[in-house]
């Protein structure tokens, strides 16, 4: 028995003609199509607005906005450092530094300042960089809402540094003491405060002995070329950097109430954990015969706000952008055509050229045709 045979019809031809049948978008053959002057014009101005409108929505997706948002701040036993830079109008035996926070922790804990004799004047180098600084620095502070978020983005750092050295060295005695350094501090309000006398630790705080000072050798005069909470980190403006506070009276209290934030910058680039601070200054003299007593000296009361800001650089969704391209070239392409419409339509009717126009369209309507001619023939 012969098996049998089964031939399969083999398919000839491209698959691309099915795809080609299942097209529903209509085409116009060029013979068909009608170029204008107007059209043109129309054409050019359109690509022009669209690639403006183009670069501005780019330039507006990639100049991200920052978003402002307040939490609680649990990093409770976290600590920070204070970090300080000034000169005071007093040599450096007759002042001492200390910390008391609301712990009542020995002031020996925190760590120590250096203390540095030198002279309150400065020369004429180091005047010119604390002036550059100081102008600067209030600057920024009075424009800090304005310019904060390119701070952030160009991670520009506010620090000059220290001073330079001195170009002269005065021939007189030191008249000043500069103290720098830093601390590490507890996340609970503070006071770190400069009066006069050296400190003696007690178990329940600390007492300063001036008995040996005279009141004639108290000015609390002093300089700020650094004063900072935490790490350094760019694009944070501290406020008390770059001020000077010259005292006409010996006996003063100079009070700073320090605010402080913790903060918390992301970017796209990096993510910084910081702080920053805000500060109103109180200058009192004391008086005893009309009531103002007190212990002249420089204090900055700190405290730690319960908030922490976190500032993060955020931008629009890639698809949300892609999407505003798209509705862009198609809403400026459809209205321009609009537009070529009616403009075409009033440049006809003014020029009574609507009838030949008309005539055209219909004939291209019709399409091609064949002819026939009407032959008669000759009577026999």
């Amino acid at each position: 028995m012969e098996t049998e045979k089964v031939s399969i019809p083999r398919y000839r031809g491209s698959r691309l003609n099915k795809v080609k049948k299942m097209d529903i978008f209509p085409k116009v053959e060029d013979p068909y199509k009608m170029t204008s002057s107007v059209g043109g014009t129309f054409s050019i101005i359109g690509f022009m607005i669209i690639s403006w409108l183009i670069y501005s929505e780019t330039s507006y997706y990639l100049n991200s906005k920052f978003v402002f948002k307040f939490s609680p701040d649990i990093d409770l036993e976290e600590k920070l450092n204070i970090n300080i830079d000034m000169t005071v109008a007093m040599p450096c035996g007759f002042i001492g530094t200390d910390v008391l926070d609301s712990t009542n922790q020995n002031t020996y804990q925190f760590g120590a300042l250096e203390e540095e004799d030198t002279w309150f004047e400065l020369s004429e180098n180091q005047q010119i960089h604390f002036e550059n600084k100081k102008h600067f620095n209030s600057y920024l502070r009075e424009e800090y809402h304005a310019i904060k978020d390119l701070l952030w983005k160009s991670s520009f750092s506010t620090q000059f540094g220290d001073l330079p050295p001195r170009s002269h060295t005065p021939d007189r005695p030191y008249d000043a003491c500069r103290i720098h350094g830093s601390m590490i501090l507890n996340k609970v309000a503070g006071n770190f405060h400069i009066t006069a006398g050296k400190s003696i630790s007690l178990p329940r705080g600390h007492i300063h002995i001036s008995a040996f000072i005279s009141d004639r050798d108290y000015n609390f005069t002093h300089r700020i070329n650094k004063f900072s909470f935490g790490d350094p980190s760019p694009g944070i403006v501290h406020p008390l950097e770059g001020d000077e506070l010259i005292l006409s009276q010996s006996m003063t209290v100079v009070n700073y109430f320090v605010e402080v934030v913790p903060t918390t910058v992301k970017t796209f680039m990096n993510t910084i954990s910081t702080y920053q601070y805000s500060v109103k200054e109180l200058t009192r003299p004391i008086n005893h015969d009309k009531g103002s007593h007190g212990v002249p000296g420089i204090y900055f009361k700190y405290d730690m706000s319960a908030l922490r800001v976190t500032v993060s650089q955020e931008r629009d969704h890639l698809g949300m952008f892609l999407a505003r391209l798209c509705s862009i070239i198609g809403g400026v392409y459809v209205c321009s055509g609009i537009l070529n419409s009616i403009v075409q339509l009033i440049i006809n009717f003014v020029t009574c050229n609507w009838m030949t126009k008309k005539s055209s369209a219909e004939i291209i309507n019709q399409g091609p045709s064949t002819f026939q001619p009407f032959i008669t023939t000759p009577p026999k």
